[in-house]
């Protein structure tokens, strides 16, 4: 066959190193439109995003050409340098090591979409940790506990 066609959609979650809130709302669209220009660059599918102070979700359409640990790796390198340059924090920043990557159906796709842009209201009733710890059990993805939140 010439040609490749595919339909995968994924959800990238990670954090800011040692889970501190250093994302501000005053340039959290800012950034988000940053990593959805990086994504783009890389010929994936921005679909939703949402940056906490401490965290993110990312669902994207992916390209096959580029291996989601390589995607990751880029967003959090690039993302990283255009933080540290805008000079938003007193501090470096830097995102943690590690990522969950977990995959969808079409059929999901709007769904996953509204839990990514209600962030906000999901975290008023559970922590990342929590949120992540579901994830990682409703996936099936085994996990040692003590390595899933290390610094």
């Amino acid at each position: 066959m010439p040609n490749t066609y595919t339909q995968l959609y994924i959800q990238l979650v990670f954090a800011v190193k040692d889970r501190h809130n250093l994302v501000k709302e005053s340039f959290r669209d800012e950034i988000e439109k940053y990593l959805c220009g990086t994504a783009k660059n890389h010929k994936h599918k921005p679909l939703a995003i949402y940056v906490m102070p401490d965290h993110l979700h990312f669902l994207i359409g992916l390209h096959p050409e580029q291996a989601i640990s390589d995607l990751v790796r880029d967003i959090k390198s690039h993302s990283t340098k255009f933080i540290n340059e805008k000079k938003w924090l007193p501090q470096k920043f830097y995102w943690q090591e590690g990522f969950g990557a977990f995959s969808y159906s079409k059929s999901q796709l709007d769904t996953v979409v509204k839990y990514i842009l209600n962030q906000p209201m999901h975290h008023h009733k559970k922590t990342f940790r929590e949120e992540y710890l579901e994830f990682l059990k409703k996936f099936e993805i085994e996990y040692d506990d003590k390595f899933a939140f290390y610094n």
